[in-house]
């Protein structure tokens, strides 16, 4: 057996990242102190390793700028009082029933993705206001955290629109640059069944681990109203004026490609039609960075972090490693190949930056053994979506803590990031599996 593997830097360094998380060291300095032992691990000199890791960082620049001013945006809609009566609606609409609380959650995070894509931006404007709720009920928030994450992540693995049809495109643009020919239009032709694993998680998640009542502290989250305070449940003048601005974001976003213009317009509307009086905007842009400013500056550090570990070529390494062990078994192969797309996934952050450096040895190592384009498919794209829930650099993860977490009493790790890995990794990884003998 070759022990140079247990020093790979990137094997090495996602293992110290998960530890660290799991012992409750803050998650921006457990990436940084992972990155560090990536760069020592692939030779990377000290004085280096810093300067890599911050000239990665503007891999996500975009995103954290939409992410701080979206949280804006979500602090004005707190403020006008749309936010808790919307959280009023759906609580009378749930009439203390969990599941189709749960249901409604699910069904918003499907359309962040597909139908309007806003991707997270959706829960730190609708969560906290129902966190009152969701006490009321003694909701176990893992449940929460698992549905929020199942809606998304299932849209773009399964369902070929919005950023799914990104996620598909690059799967089929990656498998027919290296010599397995497949139309995007054909990928979720497959993929459904990857679908399918993350229903089962998602109801398991539900209905028997996190089906137990669990009690929460009633304390007020900063800016939102209480319910009490929400007994009109008319749309006033200026409910309709950030309901403007909410379309407005949507409309710019999908004609200029650039959620920050977008979520800019949205908040020019409100302050400008005065909804919110304009006196209030630096305490608002102050409550929108203590809304989104975390998981903005978590997505930076997460793109240095990737950074260090392309440039230790750990990646290349790893998989040169392990193909030996595959030998002419499919299944041993197909559970290789699934170990280290999560791993690569889970240091990266992105199933989106993982096909193109997952495809390249994978597809000729599935030709070669012989799989079928179906779980050829199946297993790049599992290989990529796993440890995207559970990662604690995912937006798939930070996105449902940072509404969940808005009282203080929801933990990344162990309640989002703990919960999501055990019911949809696994799930993802048996139902890849198994592809290997159906398909």
């Amino acid at each position: 057996m070759d022990f140079g593997i247990l020093l790979n830097p990137v094997l090495v360094s996602v293992i110290l990242l998960c530890l660290l998380c799991l012992l409750r060291v803050n998650v921006l300095l457990a990436i940084i102190i992972a990155a560090i032992v990536a760069g020592i691990c692939g030779g990377i000199p000290i004085s280096d390793i810093m300067n890599i890791f911050i000239s990665g960082m503007g891999g996500n620049s975009e995103t954290a700028l939409s992410y701080i001013l979206l949280g804006a945006f979500a602090a004005a809609m707190a403020h006008t009082g749309l936010a808790s009566l919307l959280a009023k609606k759906i609580s009378l609409l749930i009439k203390n029933n969990v599941f189709i609380l749960l249901l409604i959650l699910t069904m918003l995070a499907v359309m962040s993705q597909n139908l309007i894509p806003v991707h997270i931006a959706f829960i730190p404007i609708v969560i906290p206001p129902l966190l009152k709720v969701m006490n009321k009920l003694k909701l176990d928030r893992r449940a929460v955290a698992c549905a929020l994450a199942f809606g998304l992540k299932t849209p773009y693995i399964a369902i070929p629109a919005g950023f799914g049809l990104i996620f598909q495109g690059l799967i089929a643009e990656n498998l027919t640059q290296n010599g397995m020919s497949v139309d995007k239009s054909d990928i979720w032709h497959y993929t459904w069944f990857l679908g399918v694993a993350m229903l089962v998680g998602f109801l398991i998640a539900i209905l028997f681990t996190y089906s137990k009542e669990r009690v929460y502290e009633d304390i007020q989250v900063a800016d939102i109203v209480e319910d009490e305070a929400v007994e009109n449940l008319k749309l006033n003048k200026n409910h309709y004026i950030t309901l403007l601005g909410a379309v407005a974001t949507l409309v710019v976003q999908l004609w200029t490609k650039s959620l920050p213009l977008g979520a800019l317009v949205g908040l020019g509307i409100i302050f400008g039609g005065r909804a919110v009086d304009h006196k209030k905007m630096d305490s608002l842009i102050n409550d929108g960075i203590g809304l989104m400013g975390y998981v903005a500056f978590v997505m930076l550090v997460a793109a240095g972090y990737a950074m260090v570990l392309k440039q230790t070529g750990g990646v290349d390494s790893l998989i040169q490693t392990i193909l030996p062990f595959m030998g002419g078994d499919k299944l041993v192969a197909a559970a290789l190949m699934l170990f280290i797309g999560l791993f690569v996934t889970m240091g990266i952050g992105t199933s989106f930056g993982t096909i193109p450096i997952l495809a390249v040895l994978f597809v000729p190592i599935c030709s070669t053994l012989g799989f079928s384009l179906a779980t050829t498919v199946i297993i790049v794209a599992a290989a990529a979506a796993l440890g995207d829930a559970g990662s604690p650099a995912s937006d798939t993860t930070l996105g449902p803590t940072a509404g969940l977490n808005a009282d203080g009493q929801h933990n990344h790790i162990w309640d989002t990031c703990v919960p999501t890995f055990l019911h949809y990794n696994l799930a993802l990884i048996v139902f890849a599996l198994l592809a290997v003998v159906v398909f």
